[in-house]
């Protein structure tokens, strides 16, 4: 942990505190106090992280910069907090490559959260909703659910904790931290809010309010009032869908994941490389075996002939070097190849590591390649990209293992020739 707040994260944070505290009363959840609660949850996680001082400083900028947006109302505060944080950090010197991390930072926290792999994004997004694992979360949530009213965006209690509990449900942590240590709290904040769910009553906030603006409106006839409160509740959608990471209209611009036909293909072509594999290995085995019984018998037989017969010396110096070449040759083509079995998490962030091969994480800590493969798993370009290449991997294994035993088999039949050949010249001779 930073012993002593740097002189620019010191800047940074008087900095938001003035612009956060300009913020209307409105502001019930979104305001200084839950930027804060932010900045501690990204210390925290730093921290168990293992971030360096630099990245902490980095983050904990961001997460200090990320809600000043909302000076400018609350909507697209991220592009609003961004365009305040910019000219900031350029006066006080930060380099262009750290003030492009803090903007990524930020900008990864719009719902839904996209960190992208990018570990300092990541960090924020998990401290930005720190709160779903605290035990005033049924008290923050009640906030942010005022505030919407406060804006104009009025919902009632039961339809706010039925879309905060399937949030709740969808949401999950980026770090390892996060995963391990706030992820079974936000599980135990959700078996609460079910509960609280199932004692609801019938009654819904929604439909009293749908009444009393009947009455309200009497120059409204009924279809109009009707369409008012459609009109009401679409827009209360649109808000919760927002808030509670919905696809967003621009999900298009998102990577998709490849077709059922796609999926198919890396399934066949995984498939047949296995067989091409397991037949090489069979081919190997057969001219091993053949070799080895050759060998054997030249050594055990044929050599102690030679005082008798030294006609066949050569012949047989020539047949037993094809035999140990054409042996070696389908030896080396089935002898493993294991790399180093250790990957660390900037090849996961630069998506470089394919943990579909044993050989990159055998040496690994299950905790570190289970975060591996979640960050794998919910990123789909990284999933997709890694069975690339572990199919042009192993092509390349079974390039290898065909080619030497091309070579093996070639050497087995010209220098069986030629020895049978030899053998009979030297019988011949002897005659």
């Amino acid at each position: 942990m930073i012993a002593q707040e740097t002189t620019l994260l010191h800047q940074t944070r008087i900095y938001a505190e003035s612009l956060l505290k300009q913020l209307t009363l409105d502001y019930t959840y979104h305001n200084l106090s839950h930027t804060q609660a932010v900045v501690a949850f990204a210390n925290e996680i730093a921290d168990h992280e293992g971030l360096s001082d630099t990245d902490r400083e980095t983050v904990l900028i961001a997460a200090w910069l990320h809600d000043t947006g909302y000076k400018e109302g609350c909507t697209n505060h991220e592009d609003n907090g961004i365009d305040l944080a910019r000219p900031f950090l350029k006066e006080h010197g930060l380099p262009s490559k750290r003030i492009e991390e803090v903007i990524t930072c930020i900008e990864a926290t719009k719902m839904p959260q996209s960190p992208n792999g990018h570990r300092l994004a990541e960090v924020l997004c998990d401290a930005d909703l720190g709160h779903l694992s605290t035990d005033d979360f049924v008290e923050r949530s009640e906030q942010l659910r005022q505030e919407l009213k406060h804006t104009g965006n009025k919902i009632s209690k039961k339809k706010w904790r039925k879309k905060t509990a399937g949030f709740l449900e969808s949401h999950r942590y980026f770090t390892h931290y996060g995963q391990t240590v706030l992820g079974p709290r936000q599980a135990a904040n959700l078996e609460l809010l079910r509960q609280q769910i199932a004692d609801d009553g019938d009654d819904d906030d929604d439909d009293k309010h749908g009444k009393q603006d009947k009455h309200d409106k009497h120059d409204k006839n009924e279809k109009h009032a009707k369409q008012e409160k459609q009109d009401k509740q679409d827009k209360q959608e649109e808000i919760l869908n927002q808030l509670f990471d919905a696809p967003a209209a621009s999900s298009s611009a998102k990577v998709k994941k490849p077709e059922r036909g796609v999926e198919t293909m890396f399934r066949l072509t995984s498939q047949n490389h296995f067989q091409l594999s397991a037949m090489a290995d069979t081919k190997a085995n057969i001219m091993i075996s053949i070799n080895t019984i050759v060998i054997s018998l030249v050594v055990s037989i044929l050599i102690r002939k030679l005082e008798e017969w030294p006609a066949l010396t050569i012949p047989t110096v020539l047949f037993t070097i094809t035999s140990v070449i054409a042996t070696v040759l389908a030896v080396l083509a089935t002898r493993p190849n294991v790399t180093s079995g250790v990957f660390n998490r900037e090849d996961i962030e630069n998506k470089t590591s394919n943990l579909l091969f044993f050989g990159n994480f055998y040496r690994m800590d299950l905790a570190d390649y289970e975060w591996g493969m979640r960050r794998m798993m919910d990123d789909a370009d990284f999933l997709y990209s890694s069975m690339i290449r572990d199919i042009y991997f192993l092509g390349k294994v079974l390039g290898r293992k065909y080619k030497l035993l091309r070579w093996s088999y070639s050497v087995f039949m010209f220098g069986l020739v030629v020895s049978v050949i030899a053998f009979g010249v030297a019988a011949y001779m002897s005659r």
